[in-house]
């Protein structure tokens, strides 16, 4: 009696099912491979319907070329494809890949897991041809009816009804929906010049139409799926090195979300998840979100198909890049240039949130009252005509801190106050009118007010000049008359003087004074009267979450960041009229003014039409 070998070859179905593991993970995923088919296959139309989630159907038609009798029975043979063919000297080169599926393995996988359908017609042919398979057993080639003119339709019953172990892994059909809108979309996006529809229980729930394949194409489409608001609030990015081309649209800093699911990436035309590139957004946006914010992004980068690997795994969402240093930089750059140029705008969202927070307010103005007839006129019910206050409206007027009078806004001494009153409300920051609770500045423009919080505004301006000074002379310093002690306690002393000479180059002077103290004999000029005390203790709090071998030039970014937020002019502090314009001066000549260093908005625009609407007088 022979021995029983050890190592045995596996079935065709067996291997099948093994491929379709990593293939096949989801609905989604089927819809992904398939969708991908059609596009190779030149289609302008997608049209996608699944039932349950994708558990029960799913179903792809495309207007693409089609294939002939003879070519279904190849298509769904494993390791057979139309996208790969050898060059003149008979290699397969696998690194010169310009179509969006190579393997040759989506639909033998799916037929190995389920029960599937195609149905293909050409442009020439007199009638559509159908093959099935069904948990990998395979029929023959039958005519079927035309549908249009040509194209291939697709559909998959009873996904994993071979595998029905697989069906235990799958989310609830709410999740497994919003799994299948999600990878439409990212494929809408990175195909403009393609409508999709897509569709389930009888009902559309997304379409988008054929646009032109560029830039105003792709901010039509990006704005169709994700809102106009990011058309409103995106940067356009269009840049190119060393053969690398880097286009798209990057959101305003304050146009950010709480997670980095509105991350949209892709390359040569594939949506990819890509942690060199989601490493490079975070650091082109470091300088101006908070940790927990991230930016909402659409980018495209085109380079040639041998600087990138996109066999890197099955299901194709991965790319490695021959020169990723080269690709990381183009995209820092490219972002930081844009922010740069963006200025003091911050985004429309800003606004629009802030309306609706009064709209959503419970209860009515104090002074909408029940309006009636009365001898002149209109007045509310609580109308008083002696001029006194109704005690209700009180703190109302309840931390006023400063008024800007009409003479005190004179831009150009000895011009006539009405040039004077144009020329400042022309700016985009407007004319500061007034300050509120010591801590907010209303300023007048030609068609609306704006609304700054004056901490957050000049904590920027402040951060913005220190990064300035470091790139030039280096940041002035100026001495204390009487050393500042500080008790940090003996570790933090450590850190802090193990730190001492970074610091003195970002202009704070330090120097050890006792177990555990520290004296500061110098602070950057900057920061005008500052708090040494807390900016100490902070920048001991920072160093201690910072690793330590990182430079303090490498984390340059927090450490100006903890300065600046000390250096700033505090909520609490009374402004004159002249200290407040000189502020929105300024604001309108700092980049990225618009928001603060944690990400939040400095200002709040709101439009005359819209404080209208409010009053209902539109």
């Amino acid at each position: 009696m022979s021995p029983i070998p050890s190592i045995r070859r596996l079935p065709t179905e067996t291997v099948n099912r093994i491929a379709a593991g990593e293939v096949v993970e989801r609905p989604a995923s089927v819809i992904k491979e398939l969708v991908e088919n059609a596009i190779d296959a030149g289609a302008k139309q997608i049209d996608i319907r699944h039932e349950d989630g994708g558990r029960t159907l799913i179903s792809v038609t495309d207007d693409g070329k089609g294939m002939t009798p003879e070519e279904l029975p190849i298509a769904i043979e494993r390791h057979a494809t139309s996208k790969l063919s050898p060059n003149d000297a008979g290699v397969w080169d696998l690194l010169n890949i310009g179509t969006m599926g190579f393997r040759g393995e989506a639909l033998p996988s799916i037929g190995s897991v389920a029960r599937l359908n195609i149905t293909s017609q050409t442009l020439d042919a007199d009638s559509a041809w159908e093959i099935t398979v069904e948990g990998g057993d395979v029929g023959k080639p039958k005519p079927a009816p035309r549908f249009g003119l040509s194209g291939t339709k697709v559909e998959v019953r009873d996904l994993f009804y071979a595998t029905p172990a697989r069906l235990k892994f799958l989310k609830s059909e709410r999740s497994e929906s919003l799994a299948i809108t999600d990878t439409v979309k990212r494929l809408a996006m990175a195909n403009p010049g393609v409508g999709f529809s897509l569709s389930s229980s009888g009902r559309t729930s997304f379409r988008v139409v054929r646009e032109s394949d560029d830039q105003d194409g792709r901010l039509a489409r990006l704005a169709a799926i994700l809102g106009n608001d990011f058309g409103d609030n995106a940067l356009a990015i269009e840049t190119e090195r060393e053969g690398i081309v880097l286009t798209g649209f990057a959101g305003l800093p304050t146009f950010s979300r709480g997670n980095s699911q509105h991350q949209y990436l892709f390359v040569n035309g594939r949506p990819v998840k890509d942690r060199l590139l989601h490493g490079a957004l975070k650091g082109a946006y470091q300088d101006y979100l908070a940790r927990n914010r991230y930016p909402v992004v659409a980018l495209y980068v085109d380079l040639p198909m041998t600087h990138v690997d996109v066999n890197v795994h099955p299901a194709k969402t991965e790319v490695r890049f021959r020169d990723p240093n080269l690709v990381r930089g183009l995209i820092v750059s490219a972002l930081r240039h844009a922010l740069a140029g963006a200025g003091h705008r911050a985004s429309t969202t800003v606004s629009d949130y802030a309306l609706g927070k009064i709209q959503a307010g419970s209860g009515a103005l104090p002074l909408q009252g029940d309006y009636r007839t009365r001898p002149g006129g209109y007045a509310p019910q609580n109308y008083r005509p002696e001029g006194r206050l109704d005690p209700q409206m009180q703190p109302l007027v309840d931390g006023f801190s400063a008024k800007v009078e009409e003479t005190q806004a004179q831009y150009h001494p000895g011009a006539p106050e009405e040039q004077n009153r144009e020329s400042l409300t022309a700016n985009p920051l407007g004319a500061a009118r007034a300050q509120l609770h010591e801590t907010y500045i209303v300023a007048q423009t030609d068609d609306g007010i704006v609304i700054v919080d004056q901490h957050a505004a000049h904590e920027r301006l402040v951060y913005e000049r220190m990064k300035q000074s470091m790139a030039g002379q280096g940041v002035e310093r100026q001495a204390l008359l009487i050393p500042d002690i500080v008790d940090l306690g003996e570790a933090d002393a450590e850190r802090v003087l193990a730190r001492s000479a970074e610091l003195a180059e970002m202009g704070l002077m330090v120097e050890a004074f006792g177990k555990g103290t520290v004296a500061v004999r110098e602070t950057p000029a900057l920061l005008g009267e500052v708090n040494v005390q807390g900016l100490l203790r902070d920048l001991a709090d920072d160093l201690s979450a910072y690793d330590e071998a990182l430079t303090l030039k490498e984390r340059f970014e927090d450490v100006c960041g903890t300065m600046a937020c000390h250096g700033s002019v505090r909520a609490g502090r009374r402004l004159n009229a002249a200290e407040m314009n000189a502020l929105l001066r300024q604001m309108e000549d700092t980049p990225h003014s618009g928001q603060c260093n944690h990400g939040r908005p400095t200002y709040v625009e709101l439009k005359l039409a819209d404080i209208e609407r409010l009053f209902g007088r539109r």
